[in-house]
């Protein structure tokens, strides 16, 4: 069990009773400290917050972090798009109220929110948002909300019956940040209100998220508390999203670590992994041509040794990994182990070998004491039950010499007492957890040895290199040997600093999480890399503009922690470099269309030399380029749009697209008289579910018959 637990706890079955609990043990103002993501009990909060709303005289300030909201369309047609959609893939999913009066900008006066990480881009000119915003580090929360007064944590939880039949809970999707809390609230002898409401529909996931009921105060466990969980469907990878994946997943080393992150670009490089294990052959011939200095250097081999994932937020793209059999070296919370793991000296299941291994490195005694009995059994590598007593091993009627040292001893524990399964490996370790409805189907399915290799932990064991309450920096370095530990940015400049969290004008996009301890990790590991991907370019109502810039106001990871830098054009190595090499490295793989502009720029403030010319074989960046290479790819299937499934219906993706074209020209005029053009050229005929799903199907205004012309010649 996690934590130091409490005396009791309090069961309620009714929401608005466990309210007025929080309300009557917490005099004054409430600082309550809601998990990141999937975790908040969204039905508890709601009920606390329209509480509060109507009492003036209390006050609630909500210390959270990207708090989740249904979909909703920006324009007409997307909100009778999304409809049916939203109601398939969320249905009774919650929404927050705060979340929602935060973007109406009705939030009541005696109500604050604090994020420390937002939906990306959602909160963009949003004056209240962007003013509660806290910027920290992820594995700094817990000391950040310490400081803000927090002195209720509420959670939402799995819960199961233990082999005794008692209830047992499960942090479930975030074991990130509670536990640390609860304990440095304790440590200093600080009240904390701690509350969890069982929700029936999160995954119970074992070990490190396993949670005795008496570490909360009040237990929730009635109507109103059981809904869907939050599942954002998965996006289409685009071209650009593939070959960042490509060239990702060929700087992945056998037998090494990974760390990757949401959406499409998690995606791609899941999905190149894969390719690359499976169909070596096709994955050399897709990469090479985006390598215009060849394959030297990179990865092409199957993954015969396996990888471990660790991750601060474990995705849908670890699952396929994991049932593709990529994601499978273990690692284990003990540092004996784990050099002997890397030493190849520990077999697929537990034998007398490595209990020999273990009295040579001194762990255990040859005689062994109660403590050694104890140990060989929580690894699994003695059976559960085995005591000693008197000079012997016991196991039921099995008394055995207590002598590693006795041949005829060593013969009988081989048979008798030696475990059939490890009990302490892991092959993934992650902080929280999102993603699409059948990756949390994937993990209730999983039989319980599968799902017991799946640890969800603390986020100061995964963010942090040095020691926490789960494991010491030894261990942690054991463990992360040849990590490629990714994450994506916005902006890179020419000298390599990064902007990942916002923008010049100090609006914040989402948070700087924890790259920035992903990067430090990078360069504190021996043999590790930091890498950070972006797209080489952005399109927006401003124009095509250049991800790859001079100079950026925003800074999320100094230009002295560069390491590795991806784009779709290619990969720049930047550890140790001179400034002039990084520009040119970063000339190398920006889109050709802003490459001239760039080098001037470099040139003007000293950092070129005058004459410098980019090589000729990174002058020809652009998208035409990179679909010619990928293009047989796509066709065949080995690089899809949706490697991993979709939520959508064929006829949805058919309406996507074409809304997709029609967005995208809205932003660009030249573009958008060019559709109207060909418009009223063309009499496409559309079929009426199509019409009828966008509301355009009894279209009598101008604009309608207009919108439903450009909609039929766009399908």
């Amino acid at each position: 069990m996690n934590a130091s637990t409490k005396q009791s706890s309090l069961w309620l079955t009714d929401i608005a009773a466990t309210v007025e609990q929080i309300l009557q043990r917490v005099q004054g103002d409430i600082v309550m400290a809601i998990p990141l993501g999937l975790g908040k009990p969204n039905p508890l909060v709601n009920a606390l917050y329209r509480r509060i709303a109507a009492s003036p005289q209390r006050r609630l300030k909500l210390f959270t972090a990207l708090s989740l909201e249904k979909p909703q369309g920006k324009s007409s047609l997307e909100a009778h798009f999304l409809e049916p959609l939203v109601e398939r893939v969320f249905g009774d999913y919650p929404d927050l109220d705060y979340a929602k009066a935060l973007r109406a900008g009705t939030l009541a006066p005696n109500i604050e929110v604090h994020e420390f990480f937002m939906k990306t881009g959602d909160y963009l000119g949003n004056d209240g948002a962007q003013q509660g915003f806290v910027c920290t580090n992820y594995s700094f929360a817990v000391r950040d909300m310490m400081s803000h007064g927090v002195n209720v944590i509420a959670q939402a939880v799995a819960s199961r019956l233990d082999s005794e039949g008692k209830t047992e809970l499960s942090l479930s999707c975030n074991p990130d940040l509670t536990f640390d809390l609860i304990e440095r609230m304790q440590a200093q002898g600080r009240p904390l209100l701690a509350v969890a409401m069982i929700n029936a529909e999160l995954p119970f996931m074992p070990g490190s998220a396993v949670a005795s009921p008496e570490l909360f105060d009040l237990v929730l466990d009635g109507p109103g508390c059981k809904h869907q969980i939050f599942a954002p469907p998965n996006a289409a990878i685009t071209w650009a999203d593939y070959a960042i994946g490509l060239h990702a997943a060929s700087l992945v080393q056998d037998g090494g670590t990974l760390q990757i992150g949401i959406g499409s670009l998690g995606d791609a490089i899941a999905q190149a992994l894969i390719v690359r294990d499976q169909q070596t052959e096709h994955f050399a011939s897709i990469l090479n041509p985006l390598c215009h200095g060849g394959l030297q250097g990179r990865e092409l081999g199957k993954f015969e040794q396996g990888l471990y994932g660790c991750s601060e937020m474990f995705v849908n793209g670890f699952m396929r990994l994991i049932d593709a059999g990529l994601i499978r070296r273990r690692v284990f919370n003990d540092l004996d182990l784990q050099e002997l793991a890397l030493q190849g000296r520990l077999p697929a299941a537990p034998s007398l070998q490595v209990v020999q291994d273990l009295l040579q490195r001194g762990r255990i005694d040859a005689v062994l004491r109660e403590a050694d009995v104890a140990y060989l059994c929580q690894h699994g590598i003695f059976k559960a039950g085995v005591s000693c007593r008197a000079g012997q091993l016991l196991l039921g009627e099995q008394a055995i010499r207590n002598d590693l040292q006795d041949e005829s001893a060593l013969t009988a524990i081989a048979q008798h007492l030696i475990g059939s399964r490890w009990r302490s490996a892991t092959i993934m370790h992650g902080g929280f957890f999102l993603g699409p409805r059948d990756f949390y189907q994937r993990l209730r399915d999983l039989p319980e040895e599968q799902l017991a290799l799946i640890d969800m932990t603390r986020i100061g064991f995964i963010n942090e290199l040095y020691g926490d309450a789960q494991g010491s920096e030894a261990l942690k370095r054991a463990q992360r040997v040849k990590a490629r530990l990714m994450n994506t940015t916005m902006k890179v400049t020419l000298l390599g600093a990064a902007s990942s969290d916002g923008l010049e004008s100090g609006q914040m996009v989402s948070g700087v999480g924890g790259q920035y301890n992903f990067v430090a990790m990078g360069h504190a590991l021996p043999d590790a890399r930091g890498v950070l991907m972006l797209r080489s370019t952005h399109d927006n109502a401003d124009g095509l503009a250049s991800n790859i810039v001079w100079s950026y106001a925003n800074c999320t990871i100094p230009r002295h922690l560069r390491d590795i830098v991806i784009t779709e054009y290619g990969v720049a190595d930047l550890r140790g470099c001179t400034d002039a090499e990084c520009v040119k490295r970063l000339l190398s793989i920006a889109d050709s269309r802003f490459q001239s502009a760039l080098l001037h720029e470099a040139i003007a403030h000293g950092k070129l030399e005058a004459d410098y010319e980019i090589p000729a074989w990174a002058q020809h960046n652009s998208p035409e380029m990179l679909r010619e290479h990928l293009r047989p790819w796509r066709n065949n299937g080995v690089l899809p749009d949706f490697p991993f499934g979709t939520d959508l219906t064929e006829d949805e993706l058919i309406i996507v697209r074409a809304l997709k074209k029609l967005k995208h020209a809205g932003r660009h005029p030249l573009e958008l008289v060019g559709m109207i053009v060909q418009s009223l050229r063309s009499d496409k005929p559309v079929p009426p579910a199509y019409l009828e799903r966008l509301g355009l199907a009894d279209a009598k205004s101008f604009k309608d018959l207009f919108v439903r012309r450009l909609f039929a010649s766009n399908l």
